[in-house]
């Protein structure tokens, strides 16, 4: 894996990836030159928004980084404990392996679908929608016993993998539009670390309580219950005031 990413990805990207238009020799209103171009660069960017030190005094940081971070947590954790649960309960281990690559599929579709709609709808709202898909689909999950239909647990594959799907999109997009571009990349890579210590804890809390209790349920019952923090959380996000946006603008 490792070997595809240096011998393919990374030269598709430094081949494709343009970080502003004058590297393809494109400037704004017809200058032919970046010299003549340069005089207009301050004025063309946009350096409005939050510092992150400044983004850390509001509640709005706050808000989306506990959403995440329990979000994270509980679907994360639910991804890793479904091949074993549904080994457990005596499903064969080729259709828990399976399910777990339609997890994948539809986090793909997912993450498409939820930067479609967080250009129509306000981005908390598109988050709160997969956070509550996340929500059905770990219930569901709960829900499979040995005598579950296969259709269920394809249901419950799919549902996840496409709710998933939506953290990519509606976390850059409540980042960019709270906080503003000034300092989006630290903000946002900030949001995204705190994340990923509910990805990795998850995963690690539901084995400690199987290897305790021989049993998901009860990883699962504090997976679907953090998301009583997750959509309250993010639906609570409001944008910092203007005073603060404009002024490092």
């Amino acid at each position: 894996m490792a070997v595809i990413v240096w011998i393919s990805i990374i030269p598709l990207c430094l081949l494709v990836i343009r970080t502003k238009p004058a590297e393809k020799g494109l400037y704004p209103d017809n200058l032919k030159t970046a010299e003549a171009a340069a005089t207009l660069e301050p004025l063309a960017s946009d350096s409005s928004g939050l510092t992150l030190k400044m983004a850390l005094t509001t509640p709005a940081f706050w808000l989306i980084a506990a959403a995440f971070l329990s979000s994270q947590f509980s679907n994360m954790g639910a991804i890793q404990a479904q091949v074993p649960y549904l080994d457990d309960i005596g499903f064969p281990s080729g259709t828990a392996a399976a399910a777990l690559g339609a997890v994948g599929l539809g986090s793909g579709i997912g993450k498409i679908f939820f930067g479609w709609l967080c250009d129509r709808i306000p981005p908390k709202y598109a988050c709160a929608i997969g956070l509550c898909l996340q929500l059905v689909a770990i219930l569901m999950l709960m829900n499979v016993g040995p005598t579950s239909p296969m259709a269920m647990v394809w249901l419950y594959t799919l549902t996840l993998g496409f709710s998933v799907g939506s953290w990519l999109p509606t976390m850059s997009m409540l980042v960019s539009t709270s906080f503003g571009l000034a300092c989006y990349g630290a903000i946002f890579g900030l949001v995204n670390f705190i994340q990923n210590m509910g990805t990795g804890s998850g995963p690690l809390m539901a084995g400690y309580l199987y290897d305790s209790m021989h049993t998901y349920h009860w990883a699962f019952v504090i997976f679907a219950a953090l998301y009583a923090i997750a959509i309250p959380a993010v639906l609570l996000v409001r944008r910092p005031a203007n005073r603060l946006l404009n002024s490092e603008g």
